[in-house]
């Protein structure tokens, strides 16, 4: 029996009621296939915040630091928003979890569902066979320079500082090319080379780079650009790789075409530990009331074994499950369509389950 240790942080919000199908689902895998899991619950967040005054206890990272793998529901939410920025839940909970673990990639696949393409905000014949992954650099950039706020004679002065290091560029690059190499290998570059001295050194490392990679197709794309053509045409994209501020904008708008960001899962890895998540937030305007989408969570589950423990059949169980439960017309209600049967949080993930 292979055994894995997997760090369990429901968070805020809907995070306390997604997590838990996928637990149950990686339970059941795990019988299935002789794995042998153990989880381990900490807080994380608001919740943290609200238990013990800090936003990611010690206890909270070391049991992660010592894990296989941490699985995250969400953090955050109006109740936090007015405490000093340091405290807050996304600044002093997720961003130096990152640090701490050594996370400085985050993949989030966008792939439309046939039984989705209705549910996207964009025409049938534009959305159809989207399959993509999305790499942004996660532990340089705008969110991790320095920060600082000075007054001036006519009110006040912030300022955020852009840092990369060829190092940093180069690594995520070349998981992204390895990723491309896997795939239709093609990959997209997106920088604003033509306007920051960080994007200029972007684009000449991963030209550099792409020396080394002769069966990957390169092109590099100003990010204001590949936001039009996310849009205009999705599935000319293969592997987009991109720092972390452009990262974090791009795949939240490419989850539209998913037809709900509450179907992107991710996994942030680099480090001996990877961290899995639905890419969407806590969604306080929901929380507790049984509506919340767990696929995201439930994908993020499968994403795990695939990255961390190499447990692809494991991975692909979990995927056919949902592609099965969506072919039968099942969906919570972010995806809701004529013709379709509206189901809570538990009984998707029972849905799962049960597929499985």
């Amino acid at each position: 029996m292979r055994k894995y240790q997997i760090a369990v942080l429901p968070g805020d919000g809907i995070g306390t009621e997604i997590v838990p199908p996928a637990v149950e689902i990686l339970k059941k895998v795990g019988a299935q296939l002789d794995l042998g899991f153990t989880f381990q619950e900490a807080l994380i967040g608001g919740a943290a915040i609200d238990e013990t005054g800090v936003p990611l206890p010690k206890e909270t990272l070391d049991l992660c630091k010592k894990s296989d793998a941490v699985l995250l529901g969400a953090i955050g939410g109006p109740k936090w928003d007015h405490i000093p920025t340091h405290l807050r839940p996304e600044v002093g909970a997720l961003l130096p979890l990152r640090k701490e673990l050594a996370l400085f990639a985050n993949i989030r696949p966008v792939i439309l569902y046939d039984e989705l393409v209705s549910a996207s905000t964009l025409k049938e014949e534009v959305v159809t066979g989207t399959d993509m992954v999305v790499i942004r650099e996660l532990t340089g950039g705008l969110y991790f320079g320095e920060k600082k706020r000075e007054k001036t004679a006519t009110g006040e002065r912030a300022v955020d500082t852009l840092v990369y290091t060829t190092e940093e560029i180069e690594r995520i690059a070349r998981l992204a090319f390895e990723n491309a190499q896997h795939r239709r290998k093609k990959l997209t570059s997106v920088d604003k080379a033509n306007v920051l001295e960080s994007g200029r050194l972007w684009r000449e490392t991963v030209t550099r780079l792409a020396q080394e990679y002769p069966d990957v197709e390169v092109e590099h794309m100003y990010v204001d650009n590949c936001a039009m053509q996310l849009v205009r045409a999705p599935k000319q994209f293969d592997v987009i790789v991109t720092e972390n501020t452009f990262g974090d904008i791009l795949t939240d708008q490419a989850s539209m075409i998913s037809g709900s960001i509450g179907m992107l899962p991710s996994a942030s890895i680099g480090g001996k530990v990877g961290l899995y998540e639905p890419s969407h937030g806590s969604a306080p305007d929901i929380a507790g009331m049984d509506r919340a989408n767990p696929l995201a969570t439930i994908l993020s589950a499968a994403m795990m074994l695939e990255y961390s423990f190499k447990e692809l059949q494991g991975a692909g169980k979990i995927k056919n499950a949902v592609a099965k439960v969506l072919k039968q017309g099942y969906r919570t209600g972010d995806l809701a369509q004529e013709g379709t049967k509206i189901v809570g949080t538990k009984e998707m993930g029972a849905l799962v389950l049960a597929e499985i």
